[in-house]
């Protein structure tokens, strides 16, 4: 029996089928070849149509079916990951209002601080765990309040993977997990952020029918299943947010266990069963995959804008010529601290670990007679393990350690100087492991369909491929280095309050 796994991001949709029994992957593609398109109609803005996504995923499934052979009447469900945070909008026809405002948008970060003065710091914390700063619930605000025409004709709010179970069902639905990544679940309550909405003016009506996280949730209808090659008996049965599903993927399940990941955007993802929270939000905390009422666990999340997204400008920019491999090799003959130039990776919206803040990217402390492209190259990879760093020094304040951080072997983890600059300046031991969201969705699909019996089960055959330790031996040159780019970050942030 086979299980597949669709991942939606903001780049590429990926998808991978593996066969229950042993785990491993039989056939993977993803679309587009480049970057998908990202549409910002003002700075901090940040729109995709909900279309290319689907067709996307229709071109990747097709690769993967021809290129696996396996009969559609052997493909027994679908797990499904997604780009978090991102609001999708229909009206009664099941048809899309108006394009996608994606994880990257910052256009509600004002109204989310707004609300939370209103509401009570306090209040808000306790029950939602989090400001409702620029995320889903706020954008949705966003459009009620500038684009009314539009948000009358709402029926029913998603996030982007409820949209492609949508497509693939007809059947509308959401997650505990889900609502909690838009701000729209009260952890007190158990229930709607009732006194979110009841501020914002919505009704609870135009929130889906709620489903398990892992469960049968819905079944492929049968025009679809034509359309794609399938078989209308498979079903749908898990669905997650990338970076809870991306922990899902490296079995990161239980209180102490972290996984990371650096593709557009970084993240570093934290498992607890208390209730933690930054009292200023940069980073945040959302229902697990795994979470119930009785058995709470908790994903406190660092997230980044520009990590990967850096990585990809420059080659744009400078190294058009150059492979990856040829631009880490160029980075790698610099010395740690690229002689002084620091790289604030900044440049992909405001970012909450700097307070919803857009500062932009920077560079500090160029000098045109010794920096050449090697610095930039590596100064940017520094700069973005910094900003991890700088992260994970919130989340050891409140209580989230990361001695051992798991993460798959892509993007760029890649890079051996990415890789040996986060366990030096963190100290801790990177793992890296044989798989990806779209390989993690499909196990997840396993668990809910029931074809696995336990968590246990289904990642079995997870292998570890490396492990990075740190270079005690360089501690004092990364410290040093980042201290300088400290630095570099405290003035920009001193100049954008004063100005």
């Amino acid at each position: 029996m086979y299980l597949l796994g669709f991942d939606i991001g903001s780049s590429s949709v990926k998808v991978s089928l593996i066969n229950g029994e042993n785990g491993n992957c039989v056939a993977s593609s993803f679309h587009p070849k480049q970057e998908m398109k990202i549409t910002a109609h003002k700075v901090g803005w940040a729109e995709q149509e909900p279309k290319l996504w689907w067709q996307n995923l229709k071109l990747a499934l097709a690769d993967v079916l021809n290129e696996s052979k396996v009969k559609p009447e052997s493909i027994l469900s679908i797990g499904i990951s997604y780009q978090m945070h991102g609001l999708v909008m229909v009206d009664k026809h099941h048809d899309v209002i108006r394009p996608s405002i994606i994880w990257c948008d910052s256009r509600a970060a004002a109204i989310g601080d707004k609300a939370f003065e209103e509401i009570g710091g306090q209040r808000c914390l306790t029950n939602l765990l989090n400001s409702p700063g620029n995320f889903t619930a706020s954008k949705l605000k966003w459009v009620k309040d500038n684009e009314p025409e539009l948000f009358n004709k709402v029926y029913k709010i998603m996030l982007p993977g409820d949209y492609i179970a949508m497509k693939l069902s007809g059947e509308i639905q959401t997650t505990v997990s889900g609502l909690s990544e838009g701000i729209m679940w009260d952890f007190r309550e158990n229930s709607l952020a009732n006194l979110l909405f009841e501020n914002y003016g919505f009704s609870s009506d135009i929130i889906p029918e709620i489903v398990p996280t892992f469960a049968v949730q819905s079944q492929i209808s049968a025009k679809v299943a034509a359309e794609l090659g399938l078989s209308a008996k498979t079903t749908i049965s898990y669905r997650a947010g990338d970076q809870p599903n991306n922990a899902l993927s490296l079995n990161v399940l239980n209180p102490g266990e972290i996984a990371t990941t650096a593709g557009t955007s970084g993240v570093v993802y934290g498992v607890s069963e208390e209730i933690k929270y930054d009292p200023q939000s940069r980073v945040n905390t959302f229902a697990h995959v795994n979470y119930t009422k009785e058995n709470p666990r908790l994903g406190v999340l660092l997230c980044i804008n520009g990590t990967g997204i850096l990585n990809a400008w420059l080659k744009r920019m400078v190294g058009e010529n150059l492979s990856y491999d040829e631009m880490n090799q160029l980075a790698s003959e610099i010395a740690i601290g690229s002689n002084g130039l620091s790289v604030l990776p900044f440049g992909n919206g405001a970012e909450r670990v700097l307070n919803n803040k857009n500062i932009g990217s920077v560079l500090s402390g160029i000098n045109f007679n010794i920096h050449q492209k090697g610095h930039l190259l590596r100064a940017a990879q520094e700069g973005i393990v910094f900003t991890f760093k700088y992260g994970m020094d919130i989340m050891q304040n409140i209580g989230i350690q990361t001695s051992v951080i798991r993460a798959g072997k892509a993007n760029m983890f890649l890079s051996p100087i990415f890789r040996d600059t986060l366990a030096g300046t963190t100290g801790a031991t990177i793992e890296l492991y044989n798989t990806d969201g779209s390989v993690g969705a499909a196990r997840g699909a396993g668990v809910g369909s029931g074809y696995y019996k336990s968590f246990s089960e289904a990642f079995s055959n997870l292998k570890k491929l490396e492990s990075i330790f740190p270079d005690n031996s360089k501690k004092a040159e990364y410290q040093d280095a980042y201290q300088t780019w400290l630095e570099a970050l405290n003035k920009e942030l001193t100049n954008k309050i004063h100005s």
